[in-house]
C-alpha cells in the first residue's frame, strides 16, 4: 500500500491509504461548506516509453559483440541501434553484466580504432503511436523527461538530440560525465516541440540520439529547424583508444520528474520487442546458429514431388509494426537454405533458388519452396519490422 499524508489548516493529520499500481496516481481535493471531498484516480499503464531500456533483450546476438565499422545499422541489443560514419573509427557494442544498482545488464561500447571525429552515435526510435499523447506539433505539447545511467572511461561534456522523422526539427541536449568509470544518473527535461511535422502512426514518432563524437553539431537547449545530432561541446570519445562507454536503465516519461526506472516482467519486455523483431530460434540462441531440426524450426508438410511448390504459413507470436523483412536458415545455420528430412536423417537443400518466395506481413510469413522430392522441410527465420 502507498501512503499519502495531507495536513490541513487545523490540527491533526489526514492519512489516505491507496493501492500501489503501475502508472501515475492522482488525487483531487475539493473543499465545500467545510467538507473536504476527495477523489482518487489511478492510471494503470506503462510510464516508460522506451522498450528494453535496461538492455536485457538481445535476440540477434545473444550477448555477442557487434563491430560497428561502416555506415550501416547494427543492433547490439533489441530496439537500440548504432551507426559509425567516419574515416577510420571503429568501435564494438555488446550487452554486458556491468550495470548500476538495481539493474542486471547494460550496453557497452569500446573503441578499437580511433578517429578524430565523425558521426559515431547510437539511436532509439519511438513509434508514433506511443508518443502521440505528448502532442508534438500541437499547442498543448507536453513536457517529458529522459533519464539514464551512464559510465565512461572518458570524462567531459556529452550530448545528443531529439529529432522528428523528417529530420528538420531537432533539440540538442548536453550532460556531463564527471568521474571516470563510475555510474552516474543523467536527466534531461524538455518541452515537446509545438511546431513541425511529427508522426503519430506506426512510423517513427520521436528519434533519440546519443553522440560518441561531434557531428552535425548545434547549440543545445532549444528546438531548431535543423538536423543536429550533437552539440558543439561534444567530447570526442572515439579519439581515445580502448575508451569505454556504458548505458543502462533508459527511461522517457511524461512530466518534469525523472522517477525510478520501471522494471517490467521479462516476458512483457520480450513481447514488446517482438513487435519490431522476432525469431524462430530459442531465446538465448542467435540466428545462424546450428541447431537440431526439432529446435523450434518451422516445417513444411510432405507429400509433394519435384517441380511442385511447397507452401508454409508461419504465424508470429506478436503482430508486427509493419510488414516484416524475412530471412531464413537451415538447421546447420546456413543462410538462404532450408533443411529437408529423409530417412530419419538430415540433408540440406543447397540451391537457394529453390525458395520461390519468402515474404512477411504484420501477422504471418509465407514461404514457397520448389519441392525437391517427397520430404518434410524445415527452416529457422527472423522477421524484422524495425523503424
Amino acid at each position: 500500500m502507498a501512503s499519502i499524508k495531507l495536513k490541513g489548516d487545523t490540527s491533526g493529520e489526514i492519512t489516505i491509504q491507496a493501492p500501489s499500481v503501475a502508472g501515475t496516481n492522482t488525487l483531487n481535493l475539493q473543499a465545500s461548506s467545510g467538507t473536504l471531498a476527495t477523489t482518487a484516480q489511478a492510471s494503470v499503464g506503462t510510464k516508460n516509453l522506451i522498450i528494453n531500456g535496461d538492455m536485457r533483450i538481445d535476440q540477434r546476438n545473444a550477448g555477442a559483440s557487434v563491430t560497428v565499422n561502416a555506415n550501416s545499422v547494427f543492433y547490439p541489443v533489441d530496439r537500440l541501434h548504432t551507426v559509425g560514419v567516419g574515416s577510420a573509427g571503429v568501435f564494438t557494442a555488446q550487452q554486458v553484466s556491468d550495470a548500476p544498482d538495481g539493474a542486471d545488464k547494460s550496453l557497452k561500447f569500446t573503441v578499437t580504432t580511433t578517429a578524430s571525429s565523425g558521426a559515431y552515435r547510437f539511436h532509439y526510435n519511438i513509434e508514433g503511436n506511443h508518443v502521440a499523447h505528448l502532442g508534438f506539433g500541437q499547442s498543448w505539447a507536453k513536457t517529458f523527461t529522459l533519464s539514464f545511467w551512464v559510465k565512461s572511461s572518458v570524462t567531459g561534456t556529452y550530448s545528443g538530440s531529439f529529432r522528428n522523422s523528417a529530420h528538420n526539427r531537432s533539440y540538442v541536449f548536453e550532460y556531463t560525465i564527471n568521474t571516470a568509470n563510475t555510474w552516474e544518473r543523467k536527466t534531461i527535461t524538455v518541452a515537446a516541440d509545438t511546431t513541425g511535422t511529427w508522426l503519430t502512426d506506426n512510423g517513427s514518432g520521436l528519434k533519440i540520439i546519443w553522440g560518441l563524437a561531434s557531428t552535425s553539431s548545434g547549440t543545445a537547449g532549444s528546438w531548431q529547424s535543423a538536423n543536429y545530432f550533437t552539440s558543439t561541446n561534444q567530447t570526442e570519445w572515439i579519439a581515445t583508444s580502448g575508451a569505454t562507454f556504458y548505458i543502462s536503465q533508459v527511461q522517457l516519461e511524461v512530466g518534469t520528474e525523472a522517477t525510478p526506472f520501471e522494471n517490467r516482467m521479462y516476458s512483457t519486455e520480450l513481447a514488446m520487442c517482438q513487435r519490431y523483431y522476432e525469431k524462430s530460434y530459442s531465446d538465448g540462441t542467435a540466428p545462424a546458429t546450428s541447431t537440431a531440426y526439432t529446435a523450434g524450426m518451422s516445417t513444411l508438410i510432405n507429400g509433394y514431388t519435384s517441380s511442385i511448390y511447397v507452401l508454409a504459413n508461419t504465424y508470429f507470436k506478436v503482430a508486427k509494426r509493419a510488414s516484416a523483412t524475412m530471412a531464413y536458415w537451415d538447421a546447420a545455420g546456413n543462410s538462404g537454405k532450408v533443411t529437408y528430412i529423409t530417412g530419419g536423417g538430415l540433408s540440406q537443400v543447397n540451391n537457394v533458388s529453390a525458395v520461390y518466395a519468402f515474404t512477411g506481413s504484420e501477422k504471418m510469413a509465407l514461404m514457397n519452396i520448389l519441392g525437391a522430392s517427397t520430404y518434410n522441410y524445415c527452416f529457422h527465420w527472423t522477421a524484422s519490422a524495425e523503424l
